[in-house]
């Protein structure tokens, strides 16, 4: 079956509504995960041999299986290493729900509509939070381990700052000097274009002032690459991809068996302060969660609270 050319689609006003998201202020980020899914799913019309206008709604479910399926392909016809996870599937099915929610607004007649695409169930996984420990000896790491001083320097700064903020990686990576004050308060602009401050610890001060004492620039950027061809760029930042990275490396020097990440951290942050009595209202602002629901997830996730929960209520303990 011929595949559509790089860049091209067979969907109607794509281009459009890309344009639309972009003069809604619609992150960057959001905007590029849109039009990939959107892709993915115009491989899918291409090799069912079927026009976008002649779609019907036993479609969908072809459209599921095809996003389970080690055959597909992505968005840049490239072939799929795996079988999507419930949770990228459903994420493609939002995309797509979205783009026909802005065809139909626009007059544009579709044979499916947004409520015929149903999302798939999700399977709940049991949240696995590291021991406190285990992310201490983790933020800790980079002074041991790392040969390269500044390298060492900047990489503990970024792990103190996420552990004791509970920002999001991709939050700190966009971090700019000017958005931290002498108090320790980061004003962050997050996920959804949703502004509210973070704090700094004491400790995690001390680590951040040590990297910016050696720091030989004058960028407003608060990250930045040690070494690389692109390191005296205007906007080049440490990314997330190289501190998920070190992250694991860390992690397996350390011989820690929980996996972990940088949102392992955020999680951490906010299972650790409910422990410690937090209200879950005060975490929700921390995190910048739009809902409460989001937070409680975080909150019942420690397995330690459930427990001495279940030890000091019991009614036969």
């Amino acid at each position: 079956m011929p595949k559509n050319a790089k860049g091209a689609t067979t969907l109607p006003l794509f281009e459009e509504y890309l344009l639309h998201l972009q003069v809604n202020n619609f992150s960057n980020e959001t905007i590029y995960n849109y039009e990939r899914d959107l892709k993915v799913f115009d491989n899918f019309l291409i090799s069912e041999n079927i026009k976008f206008d002649k779609l019907g709604k036993l479609y969908i479910d072809r459209y599921k299986a095809y996003l389970f399926s080690i055959d597909r392909s992505t968005s840049n016809n490239h072939e799929n290493h795996g079988k999507l996870s419930s949770y990228s599937t459903n994420r493609m099915l939002s995309s797509l729900r979205s783009y026909l929610r802005y065809l139909i607004e626009n007059d544009y007649k579709t044979s499916i509509l947004p409520e015929h695409v149903k999302l798939v169930k999700n399977i709940k996984k049991h949240p696995k939070t590291p021991e406190f420990n285990e992310l201490v000896r983790l933020i800790e790491a980079p002074s041991e381990i790392e040969k390269n001083k500044i390298i060492a320097v900047r990489n503990r700064a970024m792990l103190e700052l996420l552990f004791s903020t509970g920002m999001r990686i991709s939050e700190l990576v966009n971090l700019n000097k000017d958005q931290i004050d002498s108090q320790g308060r980061i004003f962050i602009l997050g996920k959804g274009k949703k502004e509210r401050f973070v704090y700094m610890t004491e400790r995690s001060k001390k680590y951040l002032q040590e990297y910016m004492e050696i720091r030989k620039d004058l960028s407003k950027r608060l990250f930045v690459p040690i070494r690389g061809r692109n390191t005296s760029k205007k906007d080049v930042r440490v990314s997330t991809n190289y501190m998920q990275y070190r992250i694991k490396y860390y992690r397996d020097i350390l011989n820690i068996n929980v996996p972990i990440s940088a949102h392992s951290l955020r999680h951490g942050f906010a299972t650790y302060l409910a422990e410690n009595g937090a209200s879950p209202a005060a975490i929700q602002i921390l995190l910048g969660h739009e809902s409460l629901d989001t937070t409680t997830r975080y909150v019942h996730a420690s397995d330690r609270f459930a427990e001495s929960v279940h030890k000091k209520f019991h009614p036969l303990k």
